[in-house]
């Protein structure tokens, strides 16, 4: 099976304790579990609607003040925003509002009404979105389509550990509907093939990149 993200050949191994077959690309660091497990929508959603992430958490609030404060200064000012794939809550677009960033926000699931194809944005933000995505190369290019020029696109999503112990130890596979893993390095690469520049990351967790 070829790469979702660069096309080469990927390898096959089994997390035999899991009884999870994977598929790994050398060339771009990037991992996916066999489509055969993926889950639809509603599947997804099922799980999705037992996360408790109340608004009004301290906790929840300092989560994404954690990714802002990372993100913000990288950017250069934006105007305006989109936080994709939100989830049910919508504090993220709250947050960058508070910034005096005008953001809206879109969810398959919980606010499917939400993106309009004729509207482009100085910043798009996805926090833990990137994971469960069956095809992440299609969504990164058409997220790209949605930035103005000189626009940036900043993601949140762990980064797996590219050692295989250890990857079979990480607790990011557990879920479900966590079926794709990155690292920074097949952002770059990603990056590359769709002639985006590579900004910066925080070596876990997150990074920006920049539409030319």
């Amino acid at each position: 099976m070829r790469c979702h993200i660069c096309d080469e050949p990927t390898l096959m191994f089994m997390d035999q304790k899991q009884q999870m077959l994977y598929h790994h690309c050398r060339d771009c660091e990037y991992i996916f579990k066999h489509p055969s497990v993926y889950q639809d929508l509603a599947e997804q959603k099922a799980r999705y609607d037992l996360h408790e992430n109340e608004e009004e958490s301290e906790g929840y609030r300092a989560y994404f003040q954690r990714f802002l404060d990372f993100v913000l200064p990288l950017v250069q000012n934006p105007k305006s925003a989109l936080d994709f794939g939100c989830g049910e809550s919508i504090l993220l677009s709250c947050m960058l509002e508070e910034q005096g960033i005008a953001c809206d926000y879109y969810d398959p699931l919980y606010h499917p009404e939400g993106l309009s194809d004729d509207k482009k944005y100085d910043l798009i933000v996805s926090t833990e979105v990137f994971e469960h995505l069956h095809q992440p190369r299609e969504v990164f290019e058409s997220l790209m389509k949605r930035l103005n020029v000189g626009g940036f696109l900043a993601i949140q999503t762990e980064f797996h550990p590219n050692e295989m112990g250890a990857f079979m130890h990480w607790y990011y596979t557990k879920d479900p509907t966590h079926i794709v893993f990155f690292t920074a390095k097949t952002f770059e690469v990603l990056s590359d093939l769709s002639k985006c520049r590579f900004v910066d990351d925080n070596g876990k967790n997150m990074l920006v990149i920049k539409k030319k």
